[in-house]
């Protein structure tokens, strides 16, 4: 929908069109435990030599893959002691939408965390603290080629990472079958460094 006139542009359509689709395959995935078996085994061994102690993930809705039980086990093993012999704490933060300019900031996130759903009925951690992850695993209903993603059409990723400064590593989440060859980004999108799915590293990153 092109906002200024009201209008749908031919891109804008065709992205609609491949939302419903993918999205409505996500759902009725018959081989969903197997597939995210497989991504929660890709997330794990991509993550081994990532310096990163913050990380950014999100509640996953409409099928979407679910990052938080390898990020768990990613944390678990952030208990351990660096080169200087102190312990390093990993921390998790899952967004909350701000009203205002329609970006994301990350609230601290952990297994038993209180929740409340915001505006749009996804759940969010209530009342924890604020955090600033260097990297950050966004949800993709599909991706194509240059690392560019195909969201929801709400935009709320693509203006906060425009908006971080330092910009935070930022690496999509999703299925093969999400792959979109012939899907090509608008000048507001903003490309991942990196894509992970099912079947192993989608997008190596720049």
């Amino acid at each position: 929908m092109d906002t200024k006139t009201g209008e749908s542009s031919p891109a804008a359509t065709r992205k609609m069109a491949w939302r419903k689709s993918l999205v409505e395959k996500r759902q009725n995935l018959a081989d969903r435990a197997w597939r995210n078996d497989l991504l929660q085994r890709v997330m794990r061994v991509w993550l081994i030599h990532r310096p990163d102690t913050v990380i950014g993930a999100y509640w996953p809705i409409k099928g979407e893959f679910d990052p938080l039980p390898a990020l768990f086990r990613w944390q678990e093993a952030g208990l351990e002691e660096d080169a200087a012999g102190a312990a390093r704490h990993r921390r998790i933060g899952l967004p909350v939408v701000n009203k205002v300019d329609r970006t994301l900031t990350f609230h601290t996130w952990y297994p038993g965390c209180p929740m409340e759903e915001d505006a749009y009925g996804i759940p969010k951690p209530k009342d924890t603290e604020v955090i600033v992850p260097t990297l950050i695993f966004v949800p993709c209903v599909g991706y194509g080629p240059g690392g560019y993603r195909l969201g929801y059409g709400g935009g709320f990723y693509d203006r906060t990472l425009a908006a971080l400064q330092p910009k935070p590593f930022t690496v999509g989440l999703g299925y093969d079958f999400g792959y979109l060859p012939d899907m090509e980004p608008e000048p507001h999108d903003q490309p991942l460094d990196a894509i992970l799915c099912d079947t192993g590293v989608a997008w190596p990153g720049r």
